[in-house]
Order: structure tokens, then sequence, then C-alpha cells
């Protein structure tokens, strides 16, 4: 079975999640989706990264998905911006609970009563921990597997406290270098944008989001980094002894990703004929298929099994079944396998190996003995080279810069429209009358936009910024 063209992404993506087997969307809940072996695999890959970056400087902890409501709703704001989401539990068995439980939508209400009790003194600071787990909301939108969920399975949660609105302001930069260095390893473009103050986390003194752009032109936020000021330190009288012998509030932050980056992964790389994978993160990085011609099936047998003793140390599949090589190939490009090495009685005869990219479908030989494990290492940093720089080039062709509100309305259907905004809520919510939503203003310029940071607001004519409007996931 072919997949749609890429350019209906929608089917796309609904089939290429099926039938690549990254999740099934058969389990007979609305908006929960069984992740399948090949795509839980991918997942702790791409995982395995990220807990590497925090466990630099944060510990793992788990907290329970159950929350009070006590608890819930100690944080006016934060509940109100989770109000229309949450899950309650309300019986145990069949007797009602005295006070009901919620699902997590987020932890802030779950850990933040155990950070009062961990934080005593300046030396239990700076607290920095981080979890992985589901997260529950109750989504009345249109859902989609790993985009739109109501059980979000794969959160990672950071939340860290500290002395000063300084040292939480460091933490906040920090927390975005990690996440820049994480979708750079995955080659995928982004843009960190602060969003506008009426638009923030609930209950955060400001809010960073990373976006990037899905085939459809469309934005999708793939990350948050949020600086909670002593807002719930306040609210949960989270306090540390200083040096001075007074007791002063924490300064915190909080940052999550979730499993969106899994669905820019698969959107901005995939292709027609299904997944494209960064070396690195591949469930399978190679795919070794003899081509067996009667009578000369076992000396290509056997120099296949002499490359694949070359190969130890990465995730290889040696491919003897019995479809034909066509199939093969197919089924293996499907799944987004990163180099296939293909092997027929001339190869075998001349200790060659051909070679095939999954990013470039074109072939050459090799002798096999320059195949070593520095070479494929070397080969898959190309690889996620030419994927950023290919994913760059079809997110440009989505962007379009503006210079008048007249050009918007026609613009922000197909594009992601950049243009100079003033910070004023009446400018902003100007934009968002011609149909966008007013993502925010660029905390840096990427590498990929050439425009000034500074120019004439396109609402009022004073001074503006850099800002981005979009149809948002």
């Amino acid at each position: 079975m072919s997949l749609p063209s890429k350019e209906n992404f929608s089917e796309w993506f609904h089939e290429i999640i099926q039938n690549a087997e990254i999740m099934d969307v058969r389990y007979p809940v609305k908006g929960l989706y069984v992740w399948f072996p090949f795509g839980f695999k991918l997942r702790q890959l791409v995982y395995s990264k990220l807990r590497e970056i925090m466990d630099r400087e944060h510990h793992e902890v788990y907290f329970p998905a159950l929350i009070p409501e006590t608890e819930l709703g100690k944080e006016s704001e934060h509940i109100r911006g989770f109000e229309d989401e949450v899950y309650w539990i309300t019986h145990g068995g069949l007797s009602p609970l005295e006070v009901k439980l919620a699902l997590r939508p987020t932890s802030e209400t779950a850990m933040y009563p155990m950070f009062k009790v961990w934080i005593r003194t300046h030396s239990d600071l700076p607290l920095r921990v981080y979890q992985i787990v589901n997260t529950f909301r109750y989504e009345t939108k249109h859902t989609r597997p790993l985009i739109r969920l109501r059980e979000i399975t794969s959160f990672k949660e950071a939340h860290t406290a500290h002395r000063n609105y300084e040292e939480a302001e460091e933490q906040v930069r920090k927390a975005i270098g990690y996440y820049k260095e994480f979708y750079d390893f995955l080659a995928i473009p982004y843009m960190v944008i602060r969003r506008p103050d009426w638009d923030k986390f609930p209950g955060a003194v400001y809010t960073i989001a990373f976006d990037t752009i899905m085939p459809d032109g469309r934005s999708l936020q793939i990350g948050t980094v949020h600086h909670l000021g002593e807002n719930f330190a306040r609210t949960f009288e989270i306090k540390y002894e200083a040096l001075d012998g007074n007791h002063y509030f924490v300064h915190q932050t909080c940052y999550g990703i979730s499993e969106r980056c899994i669905a820019s992964l698969i959107s901005i790389h995939g292709d027609d004929l299904g997944l494209v994978l960064p070396f690195e993160v591949a469930p399978i990085q190679i795919v070794v298929i003899p081509i067996l011609y009667k009578g000369k099936e076992e000396r290509v047998l056997e120099f296949a099994k002499e490359l694949i003793e070359k190969l130890k140390g990465f995730r290889v599949v040696f491919d003897t079944g019995e479809d034909r090589p066509g199939a093969k190939y197919y089924k293996w490009e499907l799944k987004g396998v990163p180099l296939r090495f293909e092997i027929g009685p001339k190869e075998a005869e001349r200790r060659e190996v051909i070679v095939s990219f999954r990013d470039e479908r074109k072939k050459f030989s090799i002798p096999i003995e320059e195949i070593d494990e520095k070479k494929i290492k070397l080969w898959g940093d190309e690889m996620r080279d030419r994927l950023r720089k290919k994913a760059v080039e079809a997110i440009l062709a989505k962007i379009k810069f503006v210079k008048e509100i007249s050009e918007l309305s026609e613009n922000v259907k197909n594009f992601v429209v950049i243009m100079h905004l003033c910070k004023s809520k009446n400018c902003g919510e100007e934009i968002e009358n011609f149909g966008g939503k007013l993502l925010g203003w660029l905390e840096e310029i990427p590498d990929f936009i050439d425009h000034s940071a500074e120019g004439k607001c396109i609402v009022c004519g004073d001074k503006g910024f850099l800002a981005v409007s979009a149809r948002s996931y």
C-alpha cells in the first residue's frame, strides 16, 4: 500500500502513523492511542537524548498522577487555565471521594507542596528535577496522534527553584539552550518566541515557546519554557532561610516537551515514501539486503555475514526474507532506515558493497575494507546536515514577511507570517482579526530569517519588533 502524497499532509500524516507502525489509532477511546513497538523504540531513542541533556544538571523524579482538588485549586490563575480540560475522579470504587482527584493536566500543583517540604535553607537551592510522565487533558478539538491528545503519554517536564529572580532567569536561558541542542540534534528548524502576556502559561511571569512549521504551513508548538517568579512559591509557601537568617520565597521555572517532538520529526523529514529518520534515532539504522541468485546464494550470504560482523554496535537488520528486492526496499524506506547495503554475486566477487542513503536514494559502491564505525558515523552526521538543510528550505517556502497590514488576511491562510509589531495588546488583538494566531515576538532571530529585528509596527506605526502570526495546531 502506497502513502498519499505529502502535499495532502493531513491524510499523509494519518497514514504514515499507522503504516510505519508509530501509533495504532484504533484504540476505542477518542484521543488515546497505542504505541507500536517500532514507534515506541523511536520514542525511546529520541527521549534518551532528552534525558542525557537533562541529566547533566537535573535529577529525574516521579510524582503521582492524582492531584487533590484542594491543591489544584490553590493557584487560581493556574487552575483557570486548565479548568475546561481536567479529568476528575469522583469515586473510589462505589464510594464518593471526600476530595475529588484530578488526573494531572501538568504537575506544578502536584510537585510544589513537596517542594515546600524539601526546601528549608539556601543550601537546598538550586533545586532542579524533571520527570517524563503521562498527562491528561480533555481536548475537545479535533484530536490527532502525537499532536493533539487526551492522554499525552510522554511529557517531559522540568521544575526548578532558585534564590532570586536573576538565578531563575539564568535557568530560563539554560533551558532554551537545552532545547536548542535537542532540536538541532533532530535536525528540526525552530523559532524561539516570547508569547504575548495575554497568552502566557497560567501563573507564569512570562513564557518562551519553541515553534516549528509543519508541511501544511501551520505552526506547531514543540516546547515551552516558563519563568514563574514567586507566583507559585507564594501560593504553596515555598520559602528558604538565607544566610542573614531571614526567610524568602523561592523563584521558580518550569519547561516541557511532549511527543510533539516525534510529530515534528516525522512530519518535517518524511516524504511520499515514508519516514526519513536521522541516523542516531532510527530504530533500525542499517538494513543489509542480499540479492540472491540460484546457485550463488552461499557466496553472497557469507560475504553479507562478513559485512554484518563489521557493523556491530549499530542497529542492523539482515533481511533474508523471501520478498523480492523491490518489496524489501519499499518496506525499509517506509520505516525510514537511513542506510541500506545491498550485496549481489558481482559485489561478493569484487568484495564491494552497494550503499544507498534514505534521504538521497542514490547508489554507489565501496570496498568492504573501507566500511568501519568511523565511516558510518560520518555518514550519519552528513545525513543530519542534509536533513536540516532540506527542512530549512521547506520551512522558508512557508514563511512570508509582510510590511502592510492589508497583506495579512491573504498570506496567513497559507503561510507563517513574519512582521514588525509593537507589544501592545490592542495591536496584537488587531493582528488576530485577520485569521492567524499571534504566536508572539522572536526572542532571537534564527539563521533562516533575514530581516531586521526592529521596524515600524504594521498596525500603529510605532516601534515594532519581529513578530509571528500563523494558523496553529
